[in-house]
């Protein structure tokens, strides 16, 4: 009790104080520890200043805007806009105990998302569309829950809260609106129940906005009918939470225009934020004279108001509206386009992102497992009908280590918080349904063990089968955390006899329903597929277990449950997936690092959102969400795609012998024509053994890029957009590149027996090969190299810059907030070049499976460095055999 008291009014003190730092913090619990009731020793003592430091020693910076010309009104407005809504959701933050960093930025990024909509007093007729983006589970409710109180505050009465396409997100999504901004517990409204105040309500209730949806029921005609006041007469602010469905928008767009439609229009300001606006919202029909359904029905939505705003959030930009317009009219026409501002938010320091867990460092071993033994059992493709027999030895693993960090919550006081693990193998229902028996047996099979056997000994204990897998389980990935065996056998019964396996998905609506378990704490394992993804927040979890193979990058990032706050726990998160989707989560993380640098570069040169949709368009990765958008009823696509500041390389060659040769060869003539080993600058404690030739001619690159025979699985390395990108500057930017023959071995010494040695005649010197196993995806026809859609490791993309660049970046990137146990990303490197860089790679491929593949299969990878010219596309081209290869398993709803 003593620690609640000084962790208590600790609290209160560093809430007042403004940086809140660690040599701050632990003066501030000393100072406290001596008034009497607030003593500890000198362990408590050190565990809480752990605590506040993770807390509150957190920084955030404000993220980045592009804007067309608008002039600024809310500075003038703010004498006469009183705060009431912004005051009551700040208090209730802090009440959550929400950093103090956190707060200050929230309130200073949604001060300035409101200056960006129009004033709601303003006369006449106006329209302004943005978008915000963000990172996946970070906060964007948090967000746009502050930006409805600043609106409402500022005069918007109608607020619109579109929060994605199932049942459990709206209903999730309206719980925290109730929390946030209403103040009351909706779901009581059709009830005889007297009322029940939450959040902000039990701060102030004096002015309780209207809500004409509930937690447990989406918007319908008839309680909106009895609701009998039109908007215009309101004086208070309105609020919905509505699903993202056909059906419920057809039903607000008519309720809308028979009750409250006068004249030309609704005259009430209307906010509308569109919750996962990256999903089902996009125009995605293939035909340029229709319009998807639920696409239209939001553009019929808005059109009912004279005076309206539409703000978009999504973690995902890739997969949004930036990729369907073939032309900058087109993008320019398209009514949800955010044609008037886009804004980024930043995450805080504490946000355990995909940034941390899966680009390298000591962070990816602490938390992600590899899943390697599901196929006999659960293939990741497998058919409706498939029947699972058992459950792989790795989710049995992923089971102990749930039940083991609940044991070890509990050790660190964590009673009656909410622990939750998720499972996400397959989209089937049937299958889900078969999952969740298997796990259900083995967790009750393991609690009857528990139950009789963990309160012996340890030596007796351990002679049972169940508590036996715990302690090496225990011992493999907890044994080096504070907590010793006895005293986590002793916890074993606690933590795992609450627990209960649900399925998520659509039969079984309401499952995950925490907020009847708001003092107990919900303990649950979450079995579902689709259910399982988009905006749905699976409170405290702690492990994942994650067997999908989708390419996309929406689908996969939403997919990240994840990602998040774990505060005192993170320790503890494990993630479970293939070496395949690691791979892929490699990549997307830096692909959206890279479009956000992009934002800040736009930002600083003032340009606006159309140019920023047009970047995204233009960026290689976009491949695959415009064949997602077309594929589907086009044999053949051109996408156009610009290569300045981008990497791509051969991740996909050639099996066949004769190929195999044909590139060996063009290898070789480049290198021989550069003049072999005697003309290369190579140091090998800059280039760590590799070897560099500068000043290459244009000429040799694209007499080699036509001479190696890309395989069209490789999309972004097509031969002729690429030679035809080069061509166009090989007369200036592009006139003299660098060149690297990759070496994995130490220069000049040559060691017959080392395993990874290819002797070769390619080359007047040795090389040692990378090793690199056949991708799942590799057949008798081709090699997918790696399982990471890359070839090359990480960083290369330094190899030909000064020494003195190479310093400042990595010293740049170890300044910022978080980096310090990352790797360099290299498109950091990218920045800094001047001439491009060509990566060849001769590599051993473990063939694995697929059986075995003839050494010195030749790759290769290109860095492009930052254009002069104006940014020119070039074009590629996505067929059905390459939609058919990525995408034929990909759905995006469970059957």
């Amino acid at each position: 009790m003593t620690a609640e008291m000084l962790k208590s009014v600790a609290t209160a003190a560093l809430y007042n104080q403004s940086p809140v730092t660690p040599p701050l913090i632990r003066e501030t619990l000393a100072n406290y520890s001596k008034v009497p009731g607030c003593e500890v020793n000198r362990d408590e003592l050190e565990a809480l200043a752990k605590e506040f430091e993770s807390r509150l020693d957190v920084k955030m910076s404000t993220g980045w805007v592009l804007q067309e010309d608008f002039t600024p009104w809310l500075a003038e407005a703010r004498q006469d806009i009183e705060p009431y809504y912004w005051n009551r959701y700040r208090l209730l933050l802090e009440r959550k105990n929400f950093p103090p960093t956190v707060i200050a930025k929230i309130d200073e990024v949604t001060e300035r998302t409101l200056d960006l909509l129009e004033n709601p007093l303003k006369e006449g007729l106006w329209d302004r569309r943005g978008m915000v983006v963000g990172h996946v589970q970070s906060g964007k409710t948090a967000n746009y829950t502050g930006l409805i109180c600043k609106a409402a505050d500022a005069g918007y009465r109608l607020i619109i809260i579109i929060a994605g396409i199932q049942n459990s997100l709206r209903n999730q999504t309206q719980e925290r609106i109730d929390e946030g901004f209403v103040g009351r517990d909706s779901s009581r409204l059709e009830t005889s129940r007297p009322s029940r105040y939450v959040g902000v309500g039990r701060i102030d209730r004096n002015r309780l906005p209207v809500t004409l949806t509930t937690c447990i029921k989406d918007f319908n005609r008839q309680m909106a009918s009895s609701f009998g006041v039109q908007l215009s007469a309101l004086r208070t602010p309105t609020v919905l939470v509505i699903k993202k469905n056909t059906n419920t928008l057809t039903n607000l767009v008519n309720w809308l225009r028979e009750h409250n439609v006068t004249g030309g229009g609704i005259s009430s300001p209307m906010l509308l934020i569109d919750d996962e606006a990256d999903n089902a919202s996009i125009d995605i029909n293939a035909s340029p004279d229709q319009t998807s359904r639920i696409n239209s029905q939001i553009r019929e939505l808005l059109n009912l108001f004279e005076r309206k705003c539409y703000v978009g959030y999504t973690a995902t930009p890739f997969a949004n509206i930036f990729i369907d317009p073939d032309t900058v009219d087109d993008m320019l026409k398209e009514d949800l386009f955010p044609r008037d501002f886009i804004v980024t938010l930043d995450a805080p320091s504490n946000y355990f992102g995909a940034d941390r867990v899966f680009t390298g460092g000591e962070e990816r071993g602490q938390h992600v497992r590899e899943i390697e033994d599901h196929e006999d059992l659960l293939p990741i493709r497998h058919k409706i009908d498939h029947v699972l027999v058992s459950i792989p030895e790795s989710l049995k693993e992923a089971i102990r280590i749930f039940v083991l960090s609940r044991a070890l919550r509990l050790i660190r006081g964590h009673v009656g918080d909410h622990n939750s693990m998720m499972i996400n193998a397959s989209r089937f229902i049937s299958v889900q349904g078969q999952l969740r028996n298997h796990v259900h047996d083995y967790l009750r099979r393991m609690e009857e063990h528990i139950r009789y056997e963990a309160s012996k000994s340890t030596e007796e204990a351990l002679g049972d089968e169940y508590v036996a897998d715990l302690h090496l389980t225990w011992r493999r990935e907890f044994s080096c955390l504070e907590a010793e065996w006895p005293s986590v056998q002793s916890r074993l019964l606690e933590a795992i006899s609450p627990m209960n396996v649900i399925e998520v998905n659509s039969r079984s609506s309401g499952a995950l329903n925490y907020r009847d378990h708001a003092d107990s704490g919900l303990n649950v394992i979450a079995v579902g597929g689709f259910g399982l993804s988009r905006g749905l927040t699976l409170e405290g979890l702690t492990v994942s277990y994650f067997l999908r193979n989708s390419m996309m990058y929406d689908t996969l990032m939403q997919m990240g449950r994840w990602f998040g706050y774990r505060h005192g726990y993170e320790d503890l998160c494990r993630i479970w997936m293939t070496p395949e989707a690691i791979g892929w989560y490699e990549h997307i993380s830096g692909s959206l690092e890279e479009l956000r640098a992009d934002i800040r570069e736009m930002e600083q040169a003032r340009l606006r959102p159309k140019d920023f949709g047009l970047k995204v368009r233009s960026h290689p990765d976009s491949l695959i969400v415009t064949a997602r958008n077309k594929m589907r009823s086009a044999q053949r696509v051109v996408v156009q795609i610009d290569l300045a500041k981008k990497y791509i390389e051969t991740h996909t060659i050639w099996r066949d012998a004769n190929r195999v040769e044909r590139n060996r060869r063009a290898i070789s003539n480049l290198v021989r024509q550069m003049g072999g080993k005697d003309t290369c600058d190579s140091d090998e404690m800059v280039y760590n053994n590799n070897y560099l030739w500068r000043s290459v001619p244009a000429e040799m690159i694209m007499d080699y890029l036509l001479a190696f025979d890309n395989h069209p699985m490789s999309i972004q390395t097509q031969t002729e957009p690429v030679r035809e990108y080069i061509k166009a500057r090989q007369d200036d930017e592009l006139s003299l590149w660098d060149v690297v023959v990759v070496n994995k071995g130490k220069i000049g010494e040559y060691n017959k027996d080392a395993k990874d040695h290819v002797e070769t005649h390619l080359f007047d010197f040795s090389v040692v090969c990378p090793r690199r196993a056949a991708g799942p995806r590799t057949n008798l026809q081709f090699i997918q190299i790696g399982t990471k859609q890359r070839v090359a490791s990480r960083p290369i993309e330094h190899i030909g810059l000064d020494q003195e660049i190479v310093d400042e970046v990595n010293a740049a990137f170890s300044a910022e907030e978080g980096n310090q146990t990352r790797s360099v990303p290299d498109f950091r490197f990218r920045e800094k070049r001047t001439r491009p860089l060509l990566v060849l790679h001769v590599l051993k491929i473990d063939g694995g499976k697929v059986g075995p593949v003839a050494d010195g299969v030749t790759a290769w990878g290109i860095s492009f460095p930052a254009t002069e010219k104006p940014e020119e596309t070039v074009g590629y081209v996505v067929n059905t055999t390459w939609w058919k290869e990525h995408f034929s398993a990909e759905l995006d709803e469970e059957l």
